[in-house]
């Protein structure tokens, strides 16, 4: 049916979903160039004639437009479809262009129809960096998980995680399973031993008030007592009680099986008294501060390579000190030569009759994509984030960030209230159309591009 169609007709049929058409002759030059879609401003400078098409291709797809070219000429009326890149090279420009090429009964003409696909590649390209943004977030919770469970298991207190409505464990770390279970046995899954009034009394209070604490609460099957907190969390609609049990019982931090733990962790772990001098260091730590062996750290405070200032350690301290753990504190690490990379560090203390212990655990985030570092360079979209950054950027970089966010948020909510129309955009803002335009550009809003050029 094509075959007996005028190209004429042919071309101006297909004008109305086309966004370029390419009049070819058989030698393969551009004859004629037309851009049928006004929105592709862009595409109307460029200066296709009289040059050979498969020349305009980058440098893996000339061939492949040679190829779709002489099928074309073999198979006169019938469509050949192709998808190009073109690379222009006086604007640096990469349009990736998916063509249907037909040509004349006669041989003498190909019309070449092509659809910018540039937006089609955004498309991509945003559903690949969902995609990256939802692997971080699982091995956010699964290095997160894998912290917790670990500080649980360092920690010498017995810690329980217990369900409201059966009172059943539902989480126990082995302090507790030894405690209330015996040596080797678990708990998970059973009900909470202790039932006694004065400890459902304790249960109640923390249910009124978010957390409560007695002391010297006798334990079933055991001589000790222990004092207890209970903190009651809602989570959607099930609730929780976080229980933990302190004894008299402890862990030697000089038992074989710790150790053995700071050797293979993969984490930089590090114990410090309660004025943050170093005690123990594991090789992960010492092997990004570049020294040669635990003698060179020991006795040497935290801060000397934790920390932009002192500051940082001394806001842990002071948390710590109050009973508090730490759980992903941004802060920066400085090696033996004073090379810096980002890290997050969580951390628990414990107080004995021998003084105040604390643990760090120390992560190098240095490397990792994460929603303060995507995939493609854009401006924090709240005040929330910027001030997530607290620590990793300094005061004139977020200052200059701060501005460049409201800027950009002022900007979209003057567009949604005239329906993005730009010019009254601009009026309503105070400013002239190429200033706005300007703008759009910097912050990445709308296709500024185009709009601009067609203006």
């Amino acid at each position: 049916m094509l075959g007996h169609t005028d190209p004429a007709l042919l071309a101006s049929m297909l004008e109305s979903i086309a966004d370029l058409q390419l009049h070819i002759d058989p030698s393969g030059v551009c004859v004629d160039v037309e851009v049928t879609n006004p929105e592709l401003a862009d595409l109307m400078r460029l200066n296709w004639r009289g040059l050979e098409w498969h020349s305009l291709c980058g440098e893996e797809h000339k061939e492949r437009a040679a190829q779709a070219l002489q099928r074309a000429k073999d198979r006169p009326g019938e469509t050949v479809r192709v998808d190009l890149t073109h690379r222009v090279e006086d604007t640096g420009l990469t349009l990736p262009i998916s063509y249907r090429l037909i040509c004349t009964p006669s041989k003498d003409q190909i019309i070449a129809v092509g659809r910018d696909l540039r937006v089609v590649t955004d498309l991509r390209q945003q559903l690949l960096n969902a995609q990256h943004a939802m692997e971080q977030d699982y091995w956010a919770l699964r290095q997160m998980e894998n912290r917790y469970r670990r500080l649980l298991e360092l920690t010498s207190d017995a810690v329980l995680v217990v369900d409201e409505a059966t009172g059943r464990v539902l989480e126990a770390n082995s302090q507790a399973n030894n405690l209330l279970a015996g040596e080797g046995q678990t708990a998970i899954g059973k009900p909470l031993p202790l039932q006694s009034s004065e400890f459902q009394q304790l249960l109640q209070k923390a249910r009124e008030s978010g957390s409560a604490q007695v002391s010297h609460i006798a334990l079933p099957g055991n001589a000790e007592t222990s004092e207890v907190l209970v903190n009651f969390l809602r989570q959607g609609t099930e609730s929780r009680f976080l229980i933990r049990l302190s004894t008299s019982a402890s862990i030697d931090m000089s038992d074989g099986g710790l150790q053995d733990l700071y050797h293979i962790a993969p984490d930089g772990i590090v114990q410090v008294d309660g004025e943050a001098r170093i005690l123990s260091a594991n090789p992960t730590f010492l092997d990004w501060l570049g020294v040669n062996s635990e003698e060179q750290v020991l006795g040497r405070t935290l801060d000397t390579w934790i920390g932009r200032s002192t500051v940082d350690v001394s806001v842990l301290l002071s948390n710590l000190r109050q009973g508090k753990s730490i759980k992903l504190y941004a802060s920066v690490l400085r090696n033996a030569v004073g090379v810096t990379s980002d890290i997050e560090i969580s951390a628990a203390s414990v107080t004995r009759h021998d003084g105040t212990k604390i643990i760090f655990f120390i992560r190098d985030i240095s490397r990792r994509l994460t929603a303060e570092h995507p995939l493609t360079e854009r401006l924090p979209r709240s005040i929330e984030q910027i001030t997530e950054r607290v620590g990793r950027l300094p005061l004139k970089e977020l200052v200059r960030e701060s501005t460049d966010v409201i800027e950009a948020l002022c900007i979209e909510a003057a567009l949604k209230l005239t329906r993005d129309n730009r010019a009254s955009a601009a009026e309503l803002l105070g400013l002239s159309r190429q200033s706005l335009y300007t703008k759009l550009r910097r912050h990445g809003i709308g296709e500024s591009d185009a709009s601009d050029d067609a203006a």
